[in-house]
């Protein structure tokens, strides 16, 4: 699969600049440019850092987008912004002294978002299973692994705004007494789950080049977003 050209806000694609925003951890190191899933190889170190820098730089100029992805790395790049989006738009659900008809478009919003979030997964998971195929693989005969590719790049990419946000929360100012520290530890904690999902996923994807594991795409098969599957719109009188 080639590599994706989108560009991020400012001119320069994130998977071209990685520049881990997360200083207390193990930096993510890669080299300029590294594609995601590069000559059949998923790299999860390359995954991380693209979502490191992503999430670095959209906190401070949005992100546009080309259109919508028609390759893995940009899959996973629009994947990880839909997370973006969704973090921030709860967190104006949260607001203390929000009005009715705010929380009401917040949950609006998040619920076309959610669809978007799980929408890339599962294209995540297409067009690894279509790089796959072409080297007959995954193995039909393989044991399954319950959790799928687009899953764990999901997780990673949520761990991937935990680690930004609980580091803005060490570096608060004014912050309670014990705030940062308590929140450090968070960071490790944080941190460990990641590195290891990480090693997961490059083990699981070298299990299925080997034959020795396979995954599915399983469709969310969402349906509050759909007015003819949800019995509170289609029920109601149309006026």
């Amino acid at each position: 699969m080639t590599r994706s050209t989108t560009p991020s806000p400012d001119g320069v694609n994130c998977r071209d600049a990685f520049s881990p925003f997360v200083v207390t951890c193990e930096p993510v190191m890669m080299n300029a440019g590294a594609a995601l899933l590069y000559q059949g190889m998923v790299n999860g170190k390359a995954i991380l850092g693209l979502h490191d820098e992503c999430t670095r730089r959209w906190h401070t100029v949005t992100a546009r987008f080309a259109g919508e992805p028609d390759n893995f790395d940009a899959a996973v790049e629009q994947q990880h912004y839909a997370n973006f989006e969704l973090w921030h738009e709860e967190d104006k659900a949260r607001l203390p002294g929000a009005q009715d008809f705010q929380i009401a478009s917040v949950k609006r919003a998040i619920d076309k978002l959610n669809q978007r979030r799980n929408d890339f997964m599962e294209l995540c998971d297409r067009l690894a299973l279509e790089d796959l195929a072409k080297r007959n693989l995954p193995r039909p005969d393989a044991p399954l692994h319950s959790e799928s590719l687009g899953l764990m790049i999901d997780r990673l990419s949520i761990l991937s705004l935990k680690l930004y946000h609980t580091q803005q929360e060490i570096d608060r100012p004014n912050a309670p007494i014990g705030h940062a520290q308590r929140n450090r530890e968070r960071l490790a904690i944080l941190a460990e789950q990641r590195a290891d999902l990480a090693d997961a996923l490059d083990s699981l994807w070298a299990d299925i080049l080997a034959g020795r594991r396979r995954f599915k795409l399983y469709r969310q098969l969402k349906m509050y977003n759909e007015p003819s599957l949800n019995p509170l719109i289609y029920n109601t009188p149309k006026h």
